[in-house]
Formats: C-alpha cells, structure tokens, sequence
C-alpha cells in the first residue's frame, strides 16, 4: 500500500486553562501518543476548536505540536477556513513549520458550488508543495464534496493526496477508492465506522476517541490493513461503547469531558462550545468505567 496518510490519526483536543491554550499540557498529549502508538496528529481541526482560536493562536498551537513531535510523528494540522485566502495562508504557515501534510475542510457557510469546492482545494494545493488532505465533513458544512469533484481533483493536482470522510456514507466512500485509485488516501472521519471502511479498502481514521485510548484505537486499524480481521473486530467491539459515547453531544465535548474525567487536561471550552450537560455526563461516565479510565 502506497498511500502516503495510513493508520491511526488523532484529531487532537486543544486544552485551554484560564482562557488560554494551555502549551504544556499540549505538548504532554503529543507525548502521550508518540508513546503510544499513534501515527499522526491532527492539531487545529473541528476537535481541536479550531473556530475559536486566533490566527495567531492556531500558528502558535501547530508550532507548539511540532516542536513537541520532533519529528518523530507525522503532524497534519487543520488549516481549513471558508475563506480560500485565509486557508492559504494558514496552509503555508503549517509548510513553513514543517508539518507532514495539511488536513483543508470544505468551506463552512459559504454553500460553494462542486466548481467553487474544486477551485477552493486546487488554489490551496497549489499554493504549496505539502500533500493535502481534504477533509469532507458535510454536517457541519452544509456542502458535500462529491466523488466526481475529488477524481477531478486527483486528476488535476499532484498533491491532493486523500480526504478525510466524515460523510458517514460507505457507498460514497466505496465510490470515491473505486474512482481516486489506491494510492490515494481514505480515512474515516468516525470512529464507529472505520473497521467497515478498512474493510472496503480504506487506509485509516482521524480519530476522536484516539485521544483518551491511542494504543487500542492503533491496534485496530494496524489489525485490519495486516489482514488480521478477528483482531481488528474484536478491537472495533470493545472501543464501540466509546466511539458512541463521544458523540453523546456535539464533538468534542464529551471527549474533553472524558479526558478531563480521567485526568489528562482541564475540560474547558471557549464559547459556544460549553460543559456537558449533567446526564449526559454521567452516561460518559459509566462508559469510562468500562475502560477503567475512571473509578
């Protein structure tokens, strides 16, 4: 397998303490995943509440990760925007800084066109030399980007190298490896639904629950690209609990809450995004149990 995005990414939490971003508790978490078997990290996306951080604070953030990394984990950033011209930028200061790759979200609010989608990605692609990830999340975006737009995409710029598909559909997944080839990257963009698309020919996940169990989350999708599909199952069944549960309410706050349950950051939130509801968090609780993340 040629695909140059593979395995398990994590979609990482920004921890804030006071209002700010907490640099070391953030560069702990890319500790924690270096020494636990994640591939990627995947900084300054929709878990990492990419909409609430400066400009400023989203270079900060991917210089921070980086310099954490030291090279010794492949760092992806978010650097998305609904604006092509921020997204440019933005895609140019992750190159600057050494990342891997850039994980570019279609634009949010502007409703474009498949012709605006595809001129959006190709400008951004086109801007730098890194590999693109375009990251295909219609839920929170009101747009798709359709599998004929991203085969126009691959066909036409070199460094389109996969998407990230949050679509939740295994027929669009399906078509898009039939139409982009094998060497272009597929990744999940849900947890429940990653063993289903490395079924089907998939490469891996950016994972939301890689955050709090990284080693099993690795475990799996390795299981599954090395043919070793009882593994790969029985890990899918033991992380399911989770992968629902982290969607009890909108992405990422019940991660920080379990994160914050099992002490690894302060669950706190910039506005909108705010503290789970009081239920609802005991229903994340009693999941946690399982996994003796909490007592």
């Amino acid at each position: 397998m040629s695909a140059k995005f593979q395995g398990s990414f994590v979609a990482l939490v920004t921890p804030f303490r006071n209002g700010n971003v907490d640099e070391p508790k953030l560069r702990e978490l890319i500790e924690f995943h270096v020494t636990h078997g994640t591939d990627g990290i995947i900084p300054c996306g929709t878990t990492g509440e990419s909409p609430t951080l400066s400009h400023d604070e989203h270079k900060r953030v991917v210089e921070v990760v980086l310099e954490a990394a030291r090279g010794r984990i492949k760092v992806v950033p978010g650097t998305g925007s609904y604006s092509t011209a921020e997204a440019v930028e933005l895609t140019r200061h992750a190159e600057r800084a050494g990342a891997a790759g850039a994980l570019v979200v279609n634009p949010y609010y502007n409703r474009p066109t498949q012709e605006g989608l595809y001129r959006h990605f190709r400008a951004v692609a086109e801007a730098v030399a890194i590999p693109i990830l375009v990251y295909n999340i219609q839920s929170r975006t009101a747009v798709n980007v359709e599998t004929a737009t991203l085969e126009r995409l691959v066909r036409d710029v070199k460094n389109v190298a996969g998407v990230k598909e949050a679509s939740g559909s295994l027929d669009q997944m399906s078509q898009v490896i039939a139409a982009c080839g094998p060497d272009f990257s597929v990744l999940s963009g849900d947890d429940n639904i990653t063993l289903p698309l490395l079924a089907i020919g998939g490469h891996g996940v950016v994972s939301v629950i890689a955050n709090i169990l990284p080693r099993e989350t690795a475990e799996m999708v390795h299981a599954a690209l090395d043919g070793d599909w009882k593994r790969a199952r029985d890990l899918h069944y033991r992380l399911f609990p989770l992968a629902r549960a982290a969607f009890l309410e909108t992405n990422p706050i019940p991660i920080k809450e379990a994160m914050g349950m099992a002490g690894m950051i302060e669950p706190e939130f910039r506005l909108p995004m705010c503290r789970m509801s009081d239920a609802n968090r005991e229903r994340l609780r009693a999941v946690l149990t399982q996994y003796a993340l909490v007592k």
